[in-house]
This record gives C-alpha cells, sequence and structure tokens, in this order.
C-alpha cells in the first residue's frame, strides 16, 4: 500500500497509503504506539489496559529519503517503506531488531460485530460439574451492531531469535519460536497479548478480544478477532527488565503485596466448617510448621445458593470469633468468591432487580461500574467486615463450553467453542477482559473502605493491568502427572515474562485421581497421599513452589496438610519442613524482591534471558530460572524413587543436568561447590534437595526460621556474600501491611561488595516508616572459592550493629 501522503503531528507521525491511515505516536523513547485504521478518523474508546499518557518531554524526529519515511526517538528507528507501508524497527544506531514483509505487514479486514439479544423466548437452563454451576441461555438472538476488523500483524523474524510471553497456558510453551497459540480466557489459560525478543525489543497489542499467535506454516504474525482498529505498541529494551518497566509505564505498577502474602498459603478443596479451619492452623501451630494463610474455598455459602456472598451460618456460626481465632494463630484467611450466582439468593436478587446481570441472569456485569460497586458492597458486608484478609475471585473466565466429556477437544474445537460461549453474553471485543475490570471493582472497593489492609486477589485469568489491582494468577486446575509440574516451570515464566509480576500453581496439582469421563480429571493417582509415587511428585512440586511468588498448595482428591505425607523423621515429611523453613529464611530476600517490584518495575521470577540474554544457551531452558538476581532454580522434573501406585524405580539417577550460564560463576547452595559458568553440570537431585546455584556476586539476605511473617521481628540477619564479583543488594522494609508506602513509609539499605577491595559496604538508610527497628542487627558470611586449592569456605565476620549509617566491612 503506497504511501500518498504523511504530516506531522504535535504527538507523532501522520501517514495515509492506498489502503488506510497510520498513526506513530512516542510514549517514551523506548515505546512507540501505532495504530492503523481503514478509516481517517481513529477510535476515541479509551483503553482498558492503558493508562499512559504520552510523555510531554518526549521529542521524535521525522526524516524522508528516496525510499523511506524514518520515524525515530532517541532509542528507536522504525523505518517506513513508502511503497509498501512495510515497518522496519531499527535501534538508535540503526541495527535491525525486527521487520514486517517487504510487502507489508498489517491488514484489517472489515466485520459485522454481532451481540445477543435476550427477549422473551430466551430460556435458561442451569448446569453444574467439576468447575462449578453455569446457567446457559438458549434460544439466543443477534444482531449486528457495528463494523469493526480482524486485524493483523506480520513480523519476519531472525533465526537466532527467541520469543517469550503470552500469558499463562497449559501446553508449557517457553520459546514461542515454531509454536501457535490461540489467545482466550479459560481454566489453564490466562491471556497477556505481549511477547518479548532476545533481540531486545517487546510488542503489547492492545486488544481484549479473542487472539492468535503464529510462527508456523500459516506464518509468523499475531491476529485478533474484532478490534475497532489495530492498535500496538513497539517497546524497545533492549534489556528484559527495561521492556517491562515500559510495560508498567504503559498499563500501571504493580501493588505491593503484604509480606504475609509471601509466606505459606494452605488450601485445598475444601475445609468445611469454621472448626476445621482453625483446627488446620492450631495443628501448624503445635508442629512448629510455618504458615501464614488457610483458604476457605467454594461452597462456604448457605445451603445450594451458588455464589452467595455470606457463610453458611450452620458450619461457620460466629465469622467474627472464627477471625479472631485464626488472626490470634497470627494466620490470615483467604475466601474464594464467584461472579456466577444460583437464582434464589439475596445477592442475586439484589443484582438482577438492579438491572446488573449478563444475559444469562447469573453472571454479573463486570463491565458495569455500578454492578461492580454493588458486587463489592455484597463482600464487603457478608465476607470482608468479619476481617478475612484476602480474596480468591475463582472463575473469573465465567464461560466455558469444554469442561464435559471423555475426550479433550482439539486445540481449535475449543479455541471455537470457548470463545463462542464468551462471546454469547459479552461483547465479542471484549471477551479476555472480564478479570481486569472484576478484578478492579474488588481493588477498589477495598480501597475505599481500608488502607490498613492490602488487596491480595488470587484469580485464575489475567491481563496486562491486572497487576495494579494487587492480584497474582494461578494457573489452573491442572492434573497430578510429572509432564504437568514440568510444563508448569515454563507457564510461570512465559507469563512473568508479559510484565505480570506474581504467577502461582496447584502445588500437588489439582486433580490428582483419575476419572474416565471427564478429560481433565487425568491424574495418575487414585490413592493420592498413599501412594508413595504422588508423594514423590508433591514434595518436588513443593520445592518448586517454595521459590515462586507466592507459595501455595491446593488440589482436590487428597489432603495436603504437610503432616499427610509422613511423621518427623520420615524423609518427604523432613524434606516439606526444610523447604518450607527455607522459604521463611528467605524472606528479607523474597520481600525485597517485592519491594523491587512496585517501586523498580522488577520482576522476581525470570526466564534465564532476562539476566543472559547475550547466551544464545539460555533460550531453550524452559525448566531452570532465576528466583531474583541470586539464585538459579531447578526444578526436579522426573521421578526418581517412585512410580504410580509406589511401585519402587530402580536404576534411576537421582541427578538432573543443570546449565550454568555464561559470563559469571557459580556456587551449589547446598555444598558451597563453585562452578564456572557457560557449562552444563550434573547435580545431586536426592529427595531431600532440589539443584539450587547462587550466582557469583549475589548478596542474599536471611532471616531466621520463623512460624510466620511477623515472628521474630528483631532476629538477627544472615548476609551471605558469594565472592566473585562485585554485587549490590537493596533491602527493602516496610510495614509489611497498609498502604502507607505510596506516601513514602518504607526504608532501604543498599548493600555493595567491592570484589577488588574484599569490602562490604553498608549505606546510609534511606527512608523510614512506623516500629522500623533503629537498630539492627547483622551477620556477614563470605562464601568464597580457592580456585589454587579447588575448594570453598565459608568466613564469618562479628555481628554489625547497624543504626543506620553507613558501615564498611574489610576481609584481609
Amino acid at each position: 500500500m503506497p504511501i500518498l501522503h504523511y504530516s506531522l503531528q504535535p504527538d507523532g507521525l501522520l501517514v495515509q497509503s492506498e489502503r488506510g491511515w497510520l498513526a506513530l505516536t512516542p510514549y517514551s523513547s523506548r515505546v512507540i504506539r501505532t495504530r492503523y485504521n481503514l478509516e481517517p478518523t481513529f477510535s476515541t474508546t479509551p483503553s482498558l489496559v492503558v493508562q499512559a499518557q504520552p510523555q510531554p518531554e518526549v521529542s521524535f524526529n521525522v526524516r524522508e529519503t528516496p525510499d523511506e519515511l524514518l520515524f525515530s526517538t532517541a532509542h528507536t528507528i522504525i523505518a517506513i517503506n513508502k511503497e509498501t507501508a512495510a515497518f522496519t524497527y531499527q535501534d538508535s544506531a540503526g541495527c535491525l531488531l525486527t521487520k514486517e514483509p517487504d510487502r507489508g505487514g498489517k491488514s484489517l479486514e472489515p466485520i459485522d460485530v454481532l451481540v445477543s439479544v435476550f427477549d422473551e423466548n430466551t430460556t435458561l437452563e442451569s448446569r453444574q460439574n467439576a468447575d462449578g454451576v453455569r446457567v446457559d441461555a438458549h434460544n439466543v438472538q443477534q444482531r449486528v451492531d457495528r463494523q469493526a476488523y480482524h486485524t493483523k500483524l506480520e513480523f519476519e523474524w531472525a533465526d537466532d531469535e527467541a520469543l517469550y510471553g503470552l500469558g499463562s497456558h497449559e501446553e508449557g510453551m517457553f520459546n514461542l519460536r515454531g509454536q501457535h497459540q490461540y489467545l482466550y480466557q479459560q481454566n489453564m489459560k490466562a491471556v497477556v497479548p505481549v511477547f518479548v525478543s532476545t533481540r531486545g525489543y517487546g510488542i503489547y497489542v492492545d486488544s481484549v478480544s479473542l487472539m492468535t499467535f503464529h510462527d508456523d506454516e500459516t506464518g509468523s504474525y499475531i491476529w485478533s478477532d474484532v478490534d475497532d482498529e489495530l492498535d500496538y505498541y513497539f517497546i524497545y529494551g533492549p534489556e528484559f527488565d527495561q521492556i517491562v518497566q515500559e510495560l508498567r509505564f504503559l498499563s500501571g505498577p504493580a501493588t505491593l503485596l503484604p509480606k504475609w502474602a509471601f509466606g505459606y498459603v494452605q488450601s485445598k478443596e475444601r475445609y468445611v466448617s469454621q472448626e476445621e479451619l482453625v483446627d488446620i492452623v492450631t495443628e501448624y501451630r503445635k508442629r512448629q510448621l510455618p504458615l501464614d494463610c488457610i483458604v476457605l474455598d467454594w461452597q462456604s455459602w448457605p445451603n445450594d445458593l451458588w455464589g452467595q456472598k455470606t457463610l453458611d451460618p450452620v458450619r461457620f456460626p460466629d465469622p467474627c470469633q472464627m477471625m479472631t481465632d485464626i488472626h490470634g494463630l497470627n494466620a490470615r484467611l483467604m475466601v474464594s468468591i464467584w461472579p456466577i450466582m444460583r437464582a434464589g439468593g439475596d445477592n442475586w436478587r439484589e443484582l438482577k432487580e438492579q438491572g446488573f446481570l449478563l444475559g444469562n441472569q447469573a453472571t454479573y456485569d463486570a463491565f458495569n461500574p455500578e454492578a461492580r460497586a454493588c458486587y463489592w458492597r455484597q463482600s464487603n458486608d457478608g465476607l470482608f467486615a468479619h476481617g478475612i484478609d484476602a480474596w480468591w475471585t475463582d472463575c473469573t473466565e465465567p464461560f466455558e463450553a469444554d469442561w464435559k466429556g471423555a475426550v479433550k477437544p482439539e486445540p481449535e474445537e475449543r479455541m471455537r467453542i470457548n470463545a463462542g460461549e464468551a462471546k454469547r453474553y459479552l461483547d465479542p471485543e471484549l471477551i479476555n477482559a472480564y478479570s481486569l475490570l472484576h478484578s478492579q471493582g474488588i481493588y477498589d472497593g477495598q480501597r475505599q473502605v481500608t488502607t490498613d489492609k492490602r488487596v491480595v486477589n488470587l484469580t485464575r485469568s489475567a491481563s496486562l493491568g491486572q497487576q495494579r489491582y494487587g492480584t497474582i494468577t494461578w494457573s489452573g486446575d491442572v492434573a497430578a502427572n510429572w509432564e504437568t509440574l514440568r510444563r508448569q516451570v515454563a507457564e510461570g515464566l512465559s507469563f512473568c515474562a508479559t510484565g505480570m509480576p506474581y504467577w502461582t500453581t496447584d502445588i500437588g496439582a489439582f486433580f490428582v485421581a483419575r476419572k474416565p469421563d471427564l478429560w481433565f480429571w487425568d491424574g495418575d493417582y487414585d490413592a493420592g497421599v498413599d501412594d508413595l509415587g504422588y508423594r514423590e511428585l508433591y514434595v518436588r512440586w513443593f520445592q518448586y513452589g517454595a521459590f515462586l511468588p507466592m507459595f501455595r498448595s491446593h488440589g482436590t482428591d487428597t489432603p495436603r496438610e504437610i503432616w499427610r505425607f509422613g511423621e518427623p523423621g520420615d524423609l518427604m515429611y523432613d524434606t516439606l519442613r526444610k523447604f518450607l523453613e527455607l522459604r521463611y529464611r528467605l524472606l528479607p530476600y523474597i520481600y525485597s524482591l517485592a519491594g523491587w517490584t512496585t517501586h523498580d518495575a522488577y520482576t522476581m521470577l525470570r526466564a534465564l534471558p532476562f539476566d543472559f540474554r547475550q547466551d544464545p544457551q539460555t533460550y531453550d531452558c524452559g525448566d531452570e530460572f532465576m528466583f531474583g538476581p541470586a539464585f538459579l532454580v531447578s526444578p526436579v522434573t522426573t521421578p526418581m524413587y517412585y512410580g504410580v501406585n509406589s511401585e519402587p524405580l530402580a536404576g534411576v539417577a537421582r541427578t538432573r543436568t543443570v546449565y550454568l550460564p555464561a559470563g559469571t560463576g557459580w556456587y551449589d547452595f547446598w555444598t558451597d561447590v563453585y562452578f564456572a559458568g557457560g557449562q552444563t553440570v550434573v547435580a545431586q537431585a536426592t529427595l531431600d534437595t532440589m539443584p539450587l546455584f547462587v550466582r557469583a556476586g549475589a548478596i542474599v539476605p536471611l532471616g531466621p526460621t520463623r512460624q510466620h511473617v511477623d515472628d521474630l521481628p528483631d532476629a538477627p540477619v544472615d548476609l551471605h556474600v558469594y565472592v566473585g564479583e562485585d554485587g549490590r543488594f537493596q533491602l527493602y522494609e516496610d510495614e509489611g501491611d497498609t498502604y502507607n508506602y505510596e506516601s513514602g513509609s518504607f526504608s532501604t539499605i543498599l548493600i555493595n561488595w567491592d570484589n577488588n577491595a574484599r569490602r562490604l559496604t553498608l549505606g546510609e538508610r534511606q527512608g523510614s516508616y512506623p516500629g522500623m527497628l533503629r537498630q539492627r542487627e547483622f551477620h556477614v558470611v563470605l562464601h568464597e572459592h580457592d580456585s589454587a586449592e579447588k575448594e570453598t569456605r565459608q568466613t564469618r565476620k562479628q555481628p554489625i550493629i547497624y543504626d543506620g549509617n553507613r558501615v564498611e566491612v574489610a576481609f584481609a
């Protein structure tokens, strides 16, 4: 499509071609928004995701050559072919980042947008399956509401380029090259239409309709089903952290979760009474097993009033006393709530009378601000006012059509029927945004009630922007087998590569047993915890979970409490305790990462190219990751001791290979053995361990073994320094809850290691907060490799009494 005309606008460049108009707008020197429409006017509908406005100080230039228009900022150049309007993306030095095909890479196909009409002929049918109650509307008419487009954005990716992102999907794709993915929200699918490249850029397509991604025989492109125009953002890093910073600039910063949310969360399907909840927490305290939260899953409502946001008075006779008891044990309660309600309850009746239900007269309309406010009032009156601490907004993709039958539908069929079901009740342009708006309603509502309790919302679906509402996404109702565990590792890394910081999984998987008549109820272990094969799988999943943003066990078919896997002295019980206690020792480290996530747009769950983009050997390492700047985590995803039905395994090596990225040295966390980077090693992987390495130059603060996050607040902190490179760590602290951090109520201590001078420096404390310890005790532990003697030694120094002033510790 040849370019006919172009003009400079106050905010960018407007280009007219033979087939439509292009608008390029720099939002920062690293972010350029492009819109493409067949009409001369662009959509004025506000984005549900992007909140940023173009930075007023950003400058741009347009230069014309015989063949191209060159649109540039301080960091990025877009060369536009005059004959085809094809884009070539370059860095400021003119080096190629990526390009569209020479013939052009943007296309729009006009379509009629059909919406449903629910009238007197519509009938409703209620059903219940393993994923809860659904109400289906039948005899639904459709009408043409407006015109829009299918959009398509094509690329020519380089042979040596790797891509990551798109959200969390059950297939466990890591490097997206050579793959295709269907982007619709569903159980085990959480969509974030962002991908990042090892060439140093990212793409965000601002669409919340059905989408597909392809890098296969059909081409290399991303496609959307219903949009007013093609609207996307090109983001230059080149490092992934810089791309994520720009994504958060566009869509909002991640709120800071309370400190307790980084402790251990115990859940199962399901605890049934007030007495049982308190008894479980009491048992954790009796056994001195750390715990911070217990979860009340679905069906806590009265009788069969599905989705009612009040507790059954028979099983939960005194909710306020229950919360007093749980809080008195220094634990918190998370409660499951649903957007779907069965007819008859007070909540359902109020929403119906106000016209706040969608066409099935069961699911509330999260796109309506008044409906969100009503839903929140119900949640507050029935639950939050009693003192509950956190939300589990389950089923945030409330329309599904494939959670049934013995045979799993083919991927294309699943996309068709599930997207079709969602489009029956939601505008087709918005079907991937329900979770975003639902999360906003919970967040806005709680913030209006109190600023003393941070919002925690576990949700099964996602959208870019949801991080601003206190959400954690989990991977859905997965089944217990080793292949699923392996895929979970890549899923989490793909999700967090999109700029979304908080992800978790059901430790041990949701479905443990197998039901042949249901394709998704496909676990390998009918005997549950009585099967030693399942116990081994659970221990490995638990080890992995200890290095996720949220550390949470959940599932059906079998109990999940730690004592169900043995007693003290048993290998599996003792291993679970070991990793549980390690998680709590790591809290100073983990909560600092959380602080960075909010204040510096950091990502704690990191695919290796976040830190080692220049090492191509990391590009396909989907089964290991960095947890913060220090730890290389290598989960064990194969059985080594038992098969199904407790069958002992013979001749299985209890090791796993680990690639240690180039450019740095690595210490085995358990043994202190040092390894040079750029090699694959065979690591010990007996059941009581998991391969775990620490990067040379890392500074790791470790606290005591606590029973909950507020336990032993004035205990000394060990500063473990791994010698070999210069290092730094910023220790972040605040009240642990409340939103006072938003107004600067927090402190940081910058800790530096000078490798040549062999000197550790604790900088002057910056900031303060209520209850802050004015004086702290630190113990420095040096881990040092002696290349001559080929061994590592630890050196401990005398305790440092730190009062907020700069301190230097020298080592001979």
